[in-house]
């Protein structure tokens, strides 16, 4: 918890639950803006004790394999926003003491420009989306927002961009989040769970403002995202020995995707499991009696 939500008055709004009316939720967010304004979030003042980014980056590789660590390096030292990348945790650090409305959310951690892209669903249709969630985190909603727009900045500078329009492409991507959650907000939560970013949708909406060598990058990427499924992944990740499917030998990448996979489905298994357990101690309960 930030030192910001932890000065939020208890009491000050009402408890947030899913079935409040959408004026009843219009006001709440006012409420919240009297005690945190817009403007506030505009500042940002470094603590006189701010800990050295190499220090965080430091702490934050003792939980990483070593023989790793100066790949990682490397590619953080190529340029400012392969830095900004690969800090996330850097600009946790920062953001932790920013202000906070108390919203927190199920954050993606990492919410940079390139950790968005194309991905297709079980029906073959492909989504725009956030697809990566190695640092997600509960944490106020505010934190994604910044780092992309932060993001934005930085990629802007990196690919010399004027400083005008380096501005207008962040004031466009924190209006068009804006615009969502106005759309969001008017929306059942049923509505919500089903909104998506459709690329066809999105690529027939934008194409008429895309130059021809544009076109054909977004028509490339969309061909290659139809080519992804199951299937590549057990040609990547085995070989044919004798006859037989084995896997094949990553060095330390093959256990640190065995390792994933086993961390995810442990976690989202763990209540089917708890049921399971519960009704065979019921069922050994209803034969004793």
């Amino acid at each position: 918890m930030t030192a910001a939500m932890a000065e939020l008055p208890s009491g000050a709004v009402p408890a947030q639950t899913h079935i409040q009316s959408i004026d009843e939720r219009i006001d709440r967010g006012r409420a919240l803006r009297a005690l945190h304004p817009r403007s506030e979030q505009s500042i940002f003042t470094p603590s006189p004790n701010r800990r050295d980014p190499v220090e965080i980056l430091i702490e934050q590789g003792e939980s990483r394999l070593p023989n790793l660590l100066p790949l990682r390096y490397a590619r953080m030292k190529v340029s400012p926003f392969a830095f900004f990348r690969g800090g996330a945790a850097v600009m946790t650090e920062d953001l932790a003491g920013t202000p906070a409305t108390g919203l927190q959310v199920q954050a993606c951690g990492d919410c940079h420009l390139l950790n968005f892209g194309g991905f297709a669903t079980p029906e073959r249709n492909i989504l725009f989306d956030i697809n990566d969630f190695d640092e997600t985190l509960p944490a106020p909603w505010e934190w994604d927002v910044k780092r992309l727009a932060a993001s934005m900045e930085v990629a802007a500078r990196d690919n010399e961009f004027t400083a005008k329009e380096t501005r207008e492409i962040v004031k466009a991507t924190v209006a068009s989040y804006r615009n969502a959650m106005r759309a969001f907000a008017a929306m059942s939560n049923l509505e919500v769970w089903y909104a998506r970013g459709d690329m066809d949708q999105l690529r027939s909406q934008y194409q008429s403002r895309l130059k021809t060598r544009q076109r054909k990058t977004v028509n490339k990427g969309l061909a290659k995202a139809r080519t992804r499924d199951s299937l590549q992944e057990v040609t990547k990740l085995t070989q044919m020995v004798n006859g037989r499917l084995v896997w094949a030998w990553f060095g330390p990448w093959l256990w640190i995707y065995l390792g994933i996979t086993a961390l995810v489905y442990g976690w989202y298994c763990r209540p089917y499991v708890r049921r399971l357990i519960q009704r065979q101690r019921g069922g050994a309960r209803a034969r004793a009696s």
